[in-house]
Formats: C-alpha cells, sequence, structure tokens
C-alpha cells in the first residue's frame, strides 16, 4: 500500500525514455507525458526542467543548439544517460502495484465520496459529480481502455486474497 501520490520517480523515468527517443525541449516534454496519459495529467514547468537540468549536472543529458529554434533549449541523452535509462527500466519493471495502489486509491476515496454519508460535497451544476453515474463512466472509460490495449474485458471474478495467490504476489 502506498502512503502517498503517484509513484516516485515516474516523470524523471519518462523524461528519460523521451530523450531516448530524440532530442526534445522542456515544453515538448509536457505535452508529450500529457498525450500519454490521454490527457488527464500534465506535469509543471517546476517538475520537468529541473530534472532536465539535473539530468545535465549530472551528465545523462546534454544541452544541444538548433540553428532553426536557437531560443529553446533542447537536450539529449548521453551514453551515461541510457545507462541510466537501462537501470531505470528494471526499477520500473516492478513498479505495478504502486500505480495500481494509485489507481485504485483514488477511486475508492471518489466512491467514499459518493456514497458515506459522512462526506456532503455539493453536486454543482456543469460539474462532476460524486455520484453513481460518474462512477461508472470511470469504470467504462477504464473498460474502454483496457480494450483498446489488450482485446476484450472479461470480469476476473477472484477474490484479492485469490488474485494474489493465483498470481504468485504477495499481499
Amino acid at each position: 500500500m502506498r502512503k502517498s501520490g503517484p509513484p516516485k520517480g515516474l516523470i524523471s523515468y519518462l523524461v528519460l525514455e523521451l530523450l531516448a527517443e530524440r532530442p526534445r525541449y522542456g515544453y515538448e516534454i509536457l505535452k508529450e507525458i500529457k498525450g500519454l496519459s490521454g490527457g488527464h495529467w500534465e506535469p509543471s514547468y517546476g517538475s520537468v526542467y529541473p530534472i532536465l537540468y539535473k539530468f545535465e549536472e549530472k551528465g545523462w543529458a546534454e544541452r544541444i543548439e538548433r540553428e532553426d529554434e536557437p531560443d529553446r533549449k533542447y537536450f539529449e541523452l548521453t551514453d551515461a544517460g541510457l545507462e541510466e535509462l537501462e537501470a531505470k527500466r528494471e526499477q520500473s519493471g516492478g513498479r505495478g502495484r504502486d500505480f495500481a495502489d494509485v489507481i485504485l486509491g483514488f477511486y475508492h476515496v471518489f466512491a467514499t465520496f459518493a456514497t458515506d454519508d459522512r462526506f456532503d460535497l455539493p453536486a454543482e451544476e456543469g460539474e462532476w459529480h460524486f455520484d453513481e453515474t460518474f462512477s461508472r463512466w470511470i469504470v467504462e472509460q477504464i473498460t474502454r481502455h483496457h480494450e483498446h490495449y489488450f482485446g476484450e474485458f472479461e470480469r476476473i471474478e477472484d477474490t484479492p486474497e485469490e488474485f494474489y495467490e493465483r498470481q504468485g504476489v504477495d499481499r
């Protein structure tokens, strides 16, 4: 169980992956990450640019000048940056549980706001509501994304304990 927000190191990992594709500048990286999240999340300049400067300091990336865009700060990975990316891939491969905890945790809070009488949040006109209709829409979107990436969605009837045991995962 995670004790705080998104998995630590997510943005720096994404920046490394994106720089491995080709040299990029900060704003381009922000927009690419927004696209990867389906438009639901965009890190701030205050998170991406310090990462780029840190990568430069550590020798993982270097600034390059482009004659066609002299005012933009492009960064490209160095050989040391590619080595760091390989290490980050190794670390990130085991982080699926962190992502699942974030997704499920936020959904549980959404559903709690909708159903627990301790929370009496007003439903503003033209805004999202904490109710069954919006909950169903969230689940529908997740199902559609699953089917887009993995094929037809089939429900899993296992309890969490049964699922963990069948998958060989520690709870």
